[in-house]
């Protein structure tokens, strides 16, 4: 007879096995530094090259706008080479110029063509330009430059015209009047554009100095009393590039010294006004 009756021995080995933690249980048991993070279906997550992806991008749009620049020139380019037979006259004023060589009509008209394709299609260039540069700026500098970018190319405007219609025709009149004194004057159409170019666009870039002033006020890197500080000097400097890209006569300097002594003098006056608007605004209302 079984001396243990109807029981059955169980083998240790064959115990039931315990049922498996839960995921909570396992984390409450955990220390919060060694809980492990759960694992993503597709395996651990890789990093994104985030730098490539943003260089190529950027690489891309500024492919974008200098593809839409260079058909820009061209169209310019196309249309002021095939109508220059009817506008050259008139830029001329009536001087009589000379050619120096048959391949030389084709250098010239090549050589003022693209020039004055570059001018015109500068504004849209500069605008191409915003719209690759703008994402990258401060909230500051773009308001900055959106402001005043209208105001930056009227000024432009202003100072090539101002060295058309007084620098340039003062300063003819003079050199070509001094040279007939001792030699007969025959002027190349090349030489006479490179004159021309010489008494007009550096002009128009001297004119964006109440531009340049503000901005450089904008970002706390000028003030009105710095400028009147340094205004002799400033003034000297002045008198040095207007000298540079003026003919090498009085009449022409003392032309250009004087509206760049205004302007200097605007800037500071435009500067004081908006330092002062500014502290208005950020005192504190009794």
């Amino acid at each position: 007879m079984d001396p243990y009756g109807e029981r059955k021995l169980v083998s240790p080995l064959h115990k039931k096995a315990a049922p498996p933690e839960s995921s909570a249980e396992k984390t409450q048991a955990k220390p919060p530094d060694q809980a492990e993070a759960p694992t993503p279906p597709n395996g651990p997550e890789k990093e994104p090259d985030t730098h490539v992806e943003t260089l190529v991008d950027h690489l891309g749009d500024l492919r974008k706008q200098l593809i839409k620049s260079a058909i820009v020139f061209l169209i310019f380019l196309v249309v002021v080479f095939s109508t220059i037979n009817y506008w050259f006259p008139h830029v001329v004023k009536g001087h009589d110029l000379v050619i120096l060589g048959p391949l030389e009509v084709i250098k010239f008209y090549t050589s003022i063509s693209m020039t004055l394709a570059l001018g015109l299609s500068l504004p849209f260039l500069c605008y191409f330009l915003w719209q690759f540069v703008k994402p990258g700026l401060k909230e500051e500098e773009t308001k900055f430059i959106g402001l005043y970018s209208p105001v930056m190319l009227l000024l432009f405007i202003l100072g090539v015209a101002f060295g058309y219609f007084i620098v340039n025709p003062l300063s003819y009149q003079f050199l070509v009047g001094m040279g007939a004194v001792n030699f007969a004057v025959m002027i190349s159409a090349s030489e006479y554009i490179h004159f021309l170019i010489m008494t007009t666009v550096p002009l128009g870039l001297l004119f964006e100095l109440p531009i340049v002033a503000l901005f450089l006020s904008s970002i706390g890197l000028l003030t009105s009393n710095s400028m009147k500080k340094v205004r002799k000097y400033s003034y000297i400097v002045i008198a040095i590039v207007s000298a540079l890209i003026t003919p090498p006569d009085f009449i022409s300097q003392l032309i250009v010294l004087v509206p760049m002594v205004v302007l200097y003098e605007a800037s500071i006056y435009v500067i004081k006004k908006l330092e002062v608007k500014k502290a208005n605004v950020e005192s504190p209302t009794v």
